[in-house]
């Protein structure tokens, strides 16, 4: 049998991240987090999750700054990550589409069903 999938939330946002962490076990995905940039950083070059559910605004480091550092990484410049945000401005897209995300989901916008299917999306 293979190991599960893991899928790490980086956001600051502690009920969703709740809501989202019960979702994926659900669907026999582990699940890391953390509640701000400089952890969720930390955690993904530690553990390399298969996926990586990113807020943008957060405490210490912003989801801009985890993901040009994942960049300079040979592993974190091919994970998966889909930015959850609150913003849905042009200069936030065209900032995220720049810095490698692979995918753009607005909080206000999003189901869990939805969320769930991305990250399934992803790791097939």
């Amino acid at each position: 049998m293979s190991d599960p999938h893991t899928v790490l939330i980086v956001d600051d946002e502690e009920s969703l991240v709740k809501v989202l962490e019960r979702k994926f076990k659900e669907e026999g995905i582990e699940v890391l987090t953390a509640s701000n940039g400089r952890e969720g950083l930390d955690t993904a070059l530690s553990e390399h999750p298969d996926v990586i559910l990113l807020d943008i605004m957060m405490p210490e480091m912003d989801g801009f700054d985890v993901m040009r550092h994942l960049q300079e990484d040979d592993w974190g410049k091919n994970v998966p990550i889909i930015l959850l945000t609150n913003s849905s401005s042009i200069e936030t897209v065209a900032r995220a589409v720049t810095t490698g995300m692979s995918e753009f989901l607005v909080k206000t916008d999003m189901r869990l069903d939805d969320v769930v299917s991305r990250v399934k999306e992803r790791l097939d």
